[in-house]
């Protein structure tokens, strides 16, 4: 029997559309989802952005707003906390298994990735910054030949690059982050499993703090962005 080819339903390409907006910034904390205006923007009927913003809210990237209707929902800190908590343990696994499985297309494949990640550094782009980064870790996941770990983590990227650009936006690019990824790296590539796990865990972890951290001191310093 032929496999099905579907294409994505009205809903699903607003939801994307409005998903990305928010985890581009184009779409602030707090910002008032209005369905009229979003389907007028989008040249929609208000159907499938009342379904797409359902499901928005049940994925935890809108909230009810003060009063009525709905908003953008702020970045949860104890919620991507507990992410980067499970991601570390993760991803130190990813790369345990990369180094005894991967080492070989690691040291052919790797180091152009972390390239990109240097070249988007110097040139403080923070979209390739963040892409970048996406393509180095699924890189690790994908040659661990574990494929369990990426459907894990893959839910998770969404949230945490939405932090990654809200932090990257007002501040200077965390130094280092690249030096730690060639750690990684090179140690998979030397096929020293425990080194390349210890490393990830300790490149999450910290990860984790700075960028928390940093999100506390903006939240401090800036008021909340609204929109209409």
């Amino acid at each position: 029997m032929p496999p099905l080819k579907t294409q994505p339903s009205l809903t699903e390409r607003v939801y994307q559309r409005i998903l990305s907006d928010i985890v581009g910034g184009e779409l602030p904390e707090s910002a008032r989802l209005i369905q009229d205006d979003l389907a007028r923007d989008l040249g929609v009927s208000r159907q499938p952005v009342q379904q797409a913003l359902l499901l928005l809210r049940n994925h935890g990237f809108v909230r009810e707003a003060p009063g009525r209707g709905l908003e953008v929902a702020p970045i949860d800190t104890d919620f991507i906390r507990n992410l980067y908590e499970i991601r570390a343990v993760a991803e130190g696994l990813a790369c345990g298994l990369a180094a005894t499985r991967g080492a070989e297309r690691a040291a052919e494949e790797g180091p152009r990735l972390i390239e990109e990640g240097r070249r988007a550094e110097r040139e403080h782009s923070v979209e390739k910054l963040i892409e970048a980064d996406v393509k180095f870790h699924e890189f690790l996941y994908e040659i661990s030949g574990n494929s369990v770990i990426q459907d894990t983590t893959q839910p998770h990227w969404l949230h945490l690059r939405r932090l990654m650009g809200e932090v990257l936006m007002r501040d200077e690019t965390p130094r280092r982050i690249w030096d730690q990824h060639e750690d990684i790296l090179n140690a998979v590539i030397a096929g020293d499993a425990q080194k390349a796990e210890d490393l990830a865990r300790q490149h999450i972890t910290r990860t984790a703090t700075v960028l928390l951290a940093r999100l506390s001191k903006q939240r401090d310093r800036v008021p909340v962005a609204t929109a209409s």
